[in-house]
């Protein structure tokens, strides 16, 4: 037995060697704030100081001596047995003087500099260290984006792939059973909610269980994540989900493949009839896990009681903190039992044989209630002769388990009193095989869950006889058939209806196989162009911003952003197309003309020193093309990021609906999506790539597609599901200043009849302007509308009358509010269009 003194009076620790009958003390240089027992050598014990040092002993607590110092409270763990070669060797998380840590390892008696090890050369985001069975999990936050890595069984660290677009800001990892990772990531979109998401066997790619879990924060400010897993059953979780603004509960059998909501009682705690029926009423339980060890929590199950579930909840459309009552389940949650009508702390008794109830309640206490019949009935015993402030309750983990210490207070003023609650004398004999029963998991029904057929066994409800440590458990396990609900969707796919796994909008099945990792080949038919090595440094971010779509033969400007922008000189290596020697500047920006049509690659490879870093993008070159603008339905606001990769993801998306809608060959649309919100975009409509001498007949076929797309679109028969269950309705907009961009000089003319026109208007307005005040009845209202910021500019004209876009007119945001980009005249309106 180890206690440690106050720290307010002394820094020493007392140890008994007979059971608590004497006690020897021993002093400490340090001030103990925590503890850590080694899991298979009870001598073997860490202590984290107040001062964030850690200190280690080999001979329970009467020798220290230090580890390291500024360590991350909590961040240290002991060797997991079968995984790490040594024993007494320890992970632990050291803070850096710049803000960040270091993960090291080593032994605690062999822990000097010389001897220490460092599993992952980089440094890691302060308390992100997580060692878990046979995963060990870091942060590391790089240009504002967090990324996640796993070593599985002590292999090289690989980062975590989630969903491409789920872009989380906090993960939490909640379970590692049976080799796989059940973590709780909260998406760029999210506040008070978090999704589940499960990894493959190596915890590397993960996909969704569940959306939008409750969270909220506990007393010392930590995230709390209302997902249980249930103790004694592997694969059966309980989550609390947000629909809309109702909280409700539901259960998966399957390691979150399937989810339902919990069926009430049929009666009430006084065998009324209860009057339920899904999915408008259910069964709501309270998952939050006590942060108090010594109370119970408002869910408790345990590892020797399969199918066992107590908690707190009620009954109605969704979760309440009014009207609660204490439910238990005796099959793994299919069916529930009310057995108080107000909120009670219950622990398991006697491996799980017995429960033990006790009223939660700020008012002193005298009685317990004790049921051997899963909570059909209870015994009541008085505990104390004078009612106790009750602070907590241990049930003692010893080889019976049939020992409770209660402690609390008499008054607000008094002691601690510790009162030691013994049951043996309630338990008449040992129980024998006739004393038990069999029980079948289900899953609705269904015998066969996740490939097994189980049967469990425990004591007959009434039996009031003593378990053993073994008495409960499974009985038979024999493999069954699998069905549709026995599968999970493969990274990148996701679920639509009941067993089809469909790749996700974002996702290309063609890609690399997920098991080629970075430095390993793959077999692909494209060419491909040899460039500078790409090292990291002080340069975290660049990205290229280039016109979507340009002339040919007209010059274009293209420019680098680079983040953090405080870097001094910076080199840059412009490659064009299938150029084999780059262009060289100092200057993040370059004017470029493209020759030849059809689809052109740039990349831009920014140097700081020995340091590089590059972006790529396509352009799309041609004679003459038609453009239009599009808007969706407001929810996919709420999906956008507003980041290039997925306005590039998304016009690919919104292009394959046209073209499925219209039958408009593919290669003859190109869409790109605008920054920022509400989101919109660009619709170009292009030539074909073989362009003929019949000029004037493929313009007059552009003319027809123009108006094929035009008919759809406001007909809203472009529609695509981003998700399941997300359905986008694409709709047309306004017509762009010039719908037909060309360069031939046939149209020089009428271009400049268009130039003209402009500058009659132009004159027309500012005369108004200039002598408003002396024509009363003449009112004239501007409206400035400034264009968004584009990584990617909408199209570039050749005719040296038309209006020349190029990227520095799309500046960044602020400076764009100083812009007059489009001025419209309301109740004066002119239409004018170039033939």
């Amino acid at each position: 037995i180890m206690l440690l003194s106050d720290p307010e009076m002394e820094s020493s620790i007392l140890i008994s060697s007979d059971e608590g009958a004497t006690y020897q003390k021993y002093r400490l240089t340090f001030y103990i704030q925590s503890l850590l027992f080694h899991p298979k050598q009870e001598d073997w014990v860490l202590a984290y100081s107040l001062d964030q040092k850690l200190y280690s002993s080999m001979d329970f607590g009467r020798r220290w001596q230090l580890m390291h110092e500024r360590i991350t409270p909590n961040r240290f763990y002991w060797s997991v047995a079968g995984l790490d070669k040594e024993a007494d060797l320890v992970h632990m998380e050291v803070r850096t003087a710049d803000g960040y840590a270091h993960y090291l390892t080593c032994r605690i008696q062999e822990c000097a500099e010389t001897t220490r090890s460092g599993p992952f050369a980089r440094s890691i985001d302060i308390s992100s260290l997580v060692v878990q069975d046979e995963y060990i999990f870091i942060q590391v936050t790089t240009g504002g984006r967090a990324s996640y890595y796993v070593s599985y069984r002590r292999e090289a660290f690989a980062q975590i792939k989630l969903p491409k677009y789920s872009l989380p800001k906090d993960m939490h990892i909640i379970s590692t059973v049976e080799n796989q990772v059940f973590a709780a990531v909260q998406e760029w979109n999210q506040n008070d909610t978090y999704n589940l998401y499960i990894s493959d066997t190596r915890g590397i790619y993960f996909t969704l269980a569940m959306e939008n879990i409750k969270s909220s924060r506990g007393l010392m400010g930590n995230i709390i994540i209302e997902l249980y897993e249930v103790a004694g059953i592997k694969g059966i979780f309980l989550a609390n989900k947000k629909v809309d603004d109702q909280v409700k509960t539901y259960i998966t059998y399957n390691k979150g493949r399937d989810w339902r909501l919990l069926q009430a009682p049929d009666v009430d705690l006084r065998g009324s009839p209860v009057h339920c029926l899904l999915p408008f009423c259910s069964l709501h339980l309270h998952l939050q896990i006590s942060e108090n060890p010594y109370s119970s929590g408002r869910i408790s199950s345990k590892e020797t009681a399969p199918g066992l579930l107590v908690a707190t909840g009620n009954i109605g459309p969704e979760l309440s903190y009014t009207d609660i009552g204490v439910f238990i389940s005796s099959d793994g949650g299919n069916t529930w039992r009310q057995i108080f009508d107000e909120e009670y702390n219950v622990w398991f008794l006697d491996w799980g044989g017995a429960l033990v109830a006790m009223k939660h309640t700020p008012l002193p206490v005298r009685h317990l209630w004790v049921s051997f019949d899963e909570g059909h009935s209870w015994d009541k015993y008085g505990f104390t002769s004078v009612p106790l402030f009750v602070d907590g309750a241990l049930v003692e983990a010893g080889v019976e388990t049939q020992i409770m210490t209660v402690f609390g207070h008499f008054s607000l003023r008094s002691e601690w009193q510790l009162v030691k609650v013994d049951y043996k004398s309630i338990f008449s004999r040992r129980c024998t095989k006739e004393d038990y029963q069999t029980w079948h998991l289900l899953n609705q029904g269904e015998p066969c869950v996740m490939g097994e057929r189980k049967i469990f066994k425990k004591r007959k409800p009434g039996a009031q006889c003593a378990l053993g440590r073994d008495s409960s458990g499974t009985v038979l396990s024999e493999p069954c058939v699998c069905a549709d609900w026995d599968f999970e969707c493969d990274y990148g796919y996701e679920r639509h209806g009941e067993s089809q796994c469909v790749p996700a909008f974002w996702y290309n099945p063609a890609s690399p196989s997920k098991d080629c990792s970075l430095g390993q080949s793959y077999l692909n038919t494209i060419e491909t162009l040899t460039l500078f090595p790409v090292s990291p440094g002080p340069v975290e971010h660049v990205h290229l911003r280039v016109p979507f779509v340009a002339i040919r033969n007209k010059e274009v400007n293209i420019s680098a952003v680079v983040w953090p922008s405080q870097l001094g000189t910076l080199t840059y290596f412009w490659w064009f197309g299938n150029s084999t020697k780059p262009l060289i500047t100092l200057d993040s920006s370059i004017s470029f003309t493209f020759l030849a049509e059809g689809t052109n690659t740039i990349t831009v490879q920014v140097a700081a020193g020995n340091a590089l870093i590059q972006d790529t993008k396509d352009i799309a070159v041609h004679e003459y093309f038609q453009s239009q603008l599009l808007s969706f339905s407001p929810n996919l606001d709420y999906h956008n990021p507003d980041i290039p990769e997925w306005r590039q993801d998304i016009g690919n998306v919104i292009k394959r609906a046209l073209v499925k809608v219209t039958g408009v060959p593919e290669d003859q649309i190109l869409v790109a999506v605008f920054p920022g919100l509400p989101t919109s975009a660009e619709l170009f409509i292009l030539p074909p790539k073989n362009l003929t001498e019949r000029r004037k007949g493929n313009e007059e076929d552009l003319e027809q597609i123009v108006e094929m797309l035009f008919n759809a679109l406001n007909q809203n028969l472009v529609q695509f599901e981003l998700k399941p269950g997300v359905q986008v309705i694409v709709y047309v907009t306004q017509l762009t200043l010039a719908p037909l961009v060309d360069s031939s000089a046939g149209h020089s003319s009428s271009a400049m009849l268009m130039l003209l026109s402009v500058v009659f208007v132009g004159l027309a307005v500012f005369l108004i302007y200039k002598f408003k005040r002396k024509i009363p009845w003449i009112n004239i209202y501007a409206q400035v509308q400034h264009d968004k910021e584009q990584e990617m500019i909408g199209s570039v004209s050749q005719s040296e009358n038309a209006p020349k876009i190029t990227l520095s007119d799309f500046t960044e945001p602020e400076e764009l509010l100083d812009k007059e980009l489009d001025t419209r005249v309301i109740g004066i309106t002119y239409l004018l269009k170039l033939w």
